[in-house]
């Protein structure tokens, strides 16, 4: 596994707060960080992306090519999709002249467009089972079945067919930009002790900071009348009462949240970057004491009652964070076995480590085909944000014993199992590699930008007529 959260990092992967309708940017974000902001994340724009689709209740734009990337064109119906999309989801869209918000989603369609080309010439590829599971991820971001995510894809204006597709090009997206760009980023020693004295010395006080929070969640039903809604609000608002009283919350969360993995963790999201988190929540914590609780706030999930679990700065010495042993089989795709192979030859271990007749840690020295294998599978007592975000929101999902599903990522297929969970202070090497993985971040956006740039110079562009509302 490498150390970066590079694929599906966008706003953290276990929480809740983004609803159908809200698909790919996380909500009060500046415009100009929007348009730049690449798909590292899930769920994956919900626009309607190609030329014919609908465009929900809007009355349908005059159909035209606006551009063209090396021949491909680009129509004026996707353009207005994508403007539509933002003025629904982002209230900072809405403040930006539409002349001018056109213009940057056009910008942004042709960087898109010239980025698919390339992971096109370069064979990179994203099967259905990976599609698959994001489509699962974006529903449990959501809290909701995949069967109401569609539904609510369909009432945005998209059939199924289409979204899929958007969720396929952002994984070939995010494949080709961990290809072209992560092996380019090295982070010295010089740079991470100068990190961690900043952040020591408090001249970093504007850093974003780790955070954990754990969530009790009463669902809203969509179709909800205003009399259940206020039902459930006053539901929210009593349990919430509880939590402040002093009643636990993790047994709050196992006896009365709708969320899907209410019994892992007690509603612990994780602790992660602030902004990796749904803004909604990060507001809601803002001035919320360490152990203390918020809300309820709304999302179009339902009302989230919130507890701050941990609070602290990257490279902190006194930090404490959740680290949790796990280890895993992994299945390289090849030539000689397909992904759809790899999974059922997981799923056919994964029921026998259960029934007894086989043990994970021999199956993942006979097996699992990375440097782990010698150890059984053991990757370790890892830290947040470690792995890539795939494997880390599977791993999160699941209490101290359990086995999850075979998990694709672009490394293969993997077995995941987590051993044990503890709250710890960061060694200081440990320190440093959390120090070094905040840098790399950092220089990762930086050299996204000027890759994204040199693959738009290598491109053929040529602008037809402006796009039209």
């Amino acid at each position: 596994m490498k150390n970066i959260r590079s694929i599906l990092g966008f706003t953290c992967l276990a929480a809740a707060a983004a609803t159908v309708g809200a698909q790919g940017f996380r909500p009060g974000t500046g415009i100009t960080d929007i348009m730049r902001s690449g798909p590292r994340i899930v769920p994956p724009p919900a626009d309607a992306g190609r030329a014919g689709a609908p465009t929900s209740t809007a009355q349908r734009p005059a159909e035209f090519i606006v551009a063209l990337v090396n021949s491909e064109p680009i129509t004026n119906t996707e353009v207005q999709s994508r403007v539509q999309r933002l003025l629904r989801e982002n209230a900072e869209a809405a403040r930006v002249p539409r002349a001018e918000l056109t213009k940057l989603v056009l910008e942004r369609l042709i960087d898109e467009r010239a980025q698919l080309q390339q992971a096109k010439e370069l064979g990179i590829k994203v099967d259905d089972l990976a599609v698959d599971q994001a489509e699962q991820t974006v529903a449990r971001q959501n809290q909701i079945s995949v069967v109401e995510l569609r539904s609510r894809v369909a009432a945005e204006g998209l059939t199924n067919q289409q979204f899929r597709s958007d969720l396929r090009d952002q994984l070939l997206l995010t494949r080709l930009r961990d290809r072209e760009i992560e092996s380019k980023v090295k982070i010295s020693d010089v740079e991470v002790d100068q990190f961690i004295r900043d952040q020591r010395s408090g001249s970093a006080a504007n850093a974003v900071p780790n955070i954990n929070i754990a969530q009790l969640l009463v669902a809203v039903p969509e179709t909800a009348t205003e009399a259940q809604i206020a039902s459930l609000q006053q539901r929210a608002q009593q349990l919430a009462a509880r939590a402040r009283a002093g009643e636990d919350f993790s047994k709050l969360v196992q006896e009365s949240s709708d969320a899907p993995d209410r019994a892992v963790g007690g509603g612990a999201l994780g602790l992660r970057r602030a902004d990796r988190y749904p803004e909604l929540f990060v507001e809601a914590i803002k001035t919320t004491p360490v152990n203390g609780i918020a809300g309820p706030v709304r999302s179009g999930a339902g009302f989230h009652v919130l507890k701050l679990l941990a609070k602290n700065q990257p490279g902190a010495g006194d930090a404490v964070v959740t680290q949790t042993q796990v280890r895993h089989i992994l299945l390289r795709n090849d030539p000689k076995r397909s992904t759809a192979q790899a999974v059922a030859q997981l799923n056919e271990f994964r029921t026998r480590i259960q029934s007894g007749t086989a043990d994970f840690a021999g199956l993942a020295r006979d097996n699992s085909q990375d440097a782990s294998a010698k150890e059984g599978g053991d990757l370790g007592w890892s830290r947040p944000g470690q792995f890539v975000p795939e494997f880390e929101e599977a791993m999160d999902r699941l209490a101290p014993g359990q086995i999850s599903e075979p998990l694709v990522s672009r490394f293969g297929v993997h077995l995941i199992q987590v051993v044990a969970r503890r709250d710890s202070k960061l060694s200081q090497a440990e320190q440093r590699e959390t120090a070094r993985a905040e840098l790399r971040e950092k220089k990762l956006e930086e050299a996204f930008s000027t890759w994204a740039q040199e693959t738009r110079a290598r491109a053929y562009i040529e602008y037809r007529e402006p796009p039209q509302s």
